[in-house]
């Protein structure tokens, strides 16, 4: 849809006061939108060309496909253990 900008700044010219805040917040609402629009497809384009992140999304879809799921206790006792084993090689 083509708009002639002159007729819409006319229009803008005529409006009445109470409704120029209204006109300007919707007019800062449609910058707003496209500017997030963009910046979410710059964000897809970053995300899908990131081997290592597709990777690691496609790990974990399929540990929740194989219940391989940890609540907070469990996540923290691995890495417990974790810490044990990196401990006791630095003191071999």
């Amino acid at each position: 849809m083509s708009v002639n900008r002159e007729e819409l700044k006319q229009l803008i010219d005529f409006i009445h006061e109470e409704d120029a805040a209204e006109v300007y917040d919707f007019i800062g609402y449609l910058n707003m939108k496209r500017d997030r629009e963009v910046i979410d497809q710059f964000d897809l384009d970053l995300f899908t060309g990131d081997k290592e992140l597709i990777r690691q999304v496609q790990k974990s879809q399929d540990d929740r496909t194989n219940g391989h799921i940890y609540n907070q206790e469990q996540e923290l006792k691995y890495l417990q253990n974790k810490i044990r084993e990196f401990e006791s090689e630095q003191n071999l």
